[in-house]
């Protein structure tokens, strides 16, 4: 049966980045701790409220609350932004491909109950080109919800990235990255993925942040107040 593997928060960085590069994606277990990931969910709840709903479309969702330039609004993100275990991986798999490496967007998603399957797509399809052995972007997914199959656990089709071995990824398998709150799904940006349908009663929230090679033309930049958090966020949000 095809899944992604799911490995222990302390795992060895080349064992994270060797089920990375086979499948395109890799799952680690409670990496952020709950008192963090809950400080993060009370910053974010009332913009869900108040702005949530102004990005429903047909892609989005009509039942998905989305929240964009995170670090205006939840200091406490920066926390996971700069989270030392996805910079050693983002260190691993980006750096030798560029100087620096920055943040490409940071996204707060929402599904609420009865919200389909979103359009399983790539991140970085924007690019016109491939360079052979290089993935341009890196995806962090954290679960501020315990994700399951029920409640709109993120889809992936394993082995769908550009440097994988999927060459139909329209008939491929597709997996659910299953996680408990304060875990973290890693994936490329040309990973084939998108949200589950929320078939529970309770919403469930993820946390995206974007890591892109440096030297790339980014479609979405995140602001950047001097004030939004630690110095190592603040280099990640400048322009290479």
């Amino acid at each position: 049966m095809t899944t992604l593997e799911t490995l222990p928060a302390d795992t060895p960085v080349d064992a994270v980045t060797g089920a990375l590069t086979r499948d395109g994606g890799v799952i680690l277990t409670r990496v952020a701790d709950s008192a963090l990931v809950d400080r993060i969910s009370a910053e974010l709840a009332p913009h869900y409220l108040a702005e949530g709903d102004r990005f429903h479309n047909d892609f989005n969702g009509y039942r998905t609350r989305r929240l964009s330039a995170i670090l205006a609004i939840s200091r406490s993100a920066a926390e996971l932004i700069a989270h030392p275990r996805i910079l050693e991986i983002a260190d691993a798999v980006l750096g030798p491909h560029c100087e620096n490496y920055r943040i490409g967007s940071n996204t707060a998603i929402e599904i609420h109950p009865g919200e389909g399957h979103q359009l399983l797509h790539q991140d970085d399809d924007i690019y016109p080109m491939r360079i052979p052995g290089v993935e341009f972007q890196l995806g962090a997914m954290w679960a501020l919800d315990g994700f399951t199959e029920e409640n709109g656990a993120t889809r992936v089709v394993p082995g769908s990235h550009w440097t994988g071995s999927v060459t139909d990824a329209d008939n491929a398998p597709v997996v659910q990255a299953v996680m408990p709150k304060g875990s973290l799904l890693l994936y490329f940006g040309s990973t084939w993925h998108g949200g589950g349908a929320n078939n529970s009663d309770k919403p469930r929230s993820g946390l995206i942040n974007t890591y892109a090679l440096g030297w790339l033309c980014l479609l979405y930049t995140s602001p950047s107040p001097r004030d939004c958090g630690p110095d190592l966020v603040f280099r990640l949000m400048l322009e290479k």
